[in-house]
């Protein structure tokens, strides 16, 4: 379970140090961000919904679904009320609490718990293909763009996350796959998401800013809403759903899982709530070995 962590603090402890001597310049956080978001995180999700099999258990992944709806209602409200944040950070509020680490961590750990990651598939379906463009939305909107009909169906052209994605779709319904002089950079450019958005939150550690009042008891609830109340609710929509002794512990596993980075790049991106997003992300990250080992013992 632990050797799943190594590569992601290794990766996040470079950073930092990079950071704290400066290597990569005092911009190195926001460029490397924007690479990630513009460039890198399109590619890798266009190059895993291109290799997806788009099929998935329906009672598991609602279960998941509304464990994940839930908790990110929970985590707007605690933002928006509680700690007075405008919409746009109360939407990253509701991001960190419950969107899942299903991609780098997520595989790992599915596969040393569980033994394959066939749900994780559902999961990572629905977290890209619904909760992303809500959030997306919600953070366009936020950012001062009126909603409008057109702007809402021009939203994938204008967005590279969602234009990777939407691209991935297609081709894995369709059954097309493009040829290698464009899979392959495609591909290429993909594996370089995760390592550099982990990077890059190591390298935010170093930056200064200004410190928000009551920033760490939002870190601290954010974390719990995604490492306690998630799963919970996930265990008890599972048991309403009458889930198989196997098909409950992939399903709390995966809402146990910690704040996937993707949060803190599309914060930074927007410039909303990133100290936050960072926060939570590392917290949730390393408290998550004992919940999830947690879960394991208790479920498995």
């Amino acid at each position: 379970m632990v050797a799943a962590f190594v590569p992601i603090w290794v990766l996040a402890l470079l950073g930092f140090t990079a950071g704290r001597f400066r290597l990569l310049g005092a911009e190195a956080d926001r460029v490397l961000g924007g690479f990630v978001f513009h460039l890198a995180m399109p590619a890798a999700l266009f190059s895993v919904l291109l290799r997806t099999r788009l099929s998935f258990s329906v009672p598991a992944l609602g279960a998941f679904a509304a464990s994940t709806v839930v908790t990110m209602a929970v985590g707007f409200v605690l933002s928006r009320r509680i700690f007075g944040r405008k919409p746009g950070e109360a939407t990253i509020g509701a991001m960190t609490a419950g969107y899942v680490n299903s991609a780098n961590l997520g595989i790992p750990v599915a596969l040393q718990v569980l033994g394959d990651a066939t749900f994780l598939t559902g999961v990572l379906l629905f977290q890209v293909l619904v909760v992303t463009p809500v959030v997306l939305t919600l953070l366009d909107r936020g950012a001062g763009s009126r909603i409008r009909p057109a702007r809402l169906a021009s939203l994938p052209l204008r967005n590279p996350v969602m234009l990777g994605m939407a691209a991935g779709v297609l081709c894995s319904v369709s059954g097309w796959r493009p040829p290698s002089v464009i899979a392959d950079p495609l591909a290429l450019l993909g594996d370089a998401a995760v390592p550099a958005a982990l990077v890059a939150i190591g390298l935010s550690l170093t930056v200064r800013g200004p410190a928000l009042a009551g920033e760490r008891a939002e870190v601290l609830g954010l974390s719990a809403l995604k490492l306690l109340a998630q799963p919970l609710l996930a265990y008890l929509f599972g048991l309403a759903a009458q889930l198989r002794p196997a098909e409950l512990l992939a399903l709390v596993v995966c809402a146990a899982l910690p704040t996937a980075q993707n949060a803190y790049i599309f914060a930074r991106e927007y410039g909303q709530a990133d100290s936050v997003a960072r926060g939570t992300v590392i917290t949730s990250t390393a408290l998550s070995m004992l919940t999830l080992a947690g879960i394991g013992w208790l479920l498995g």
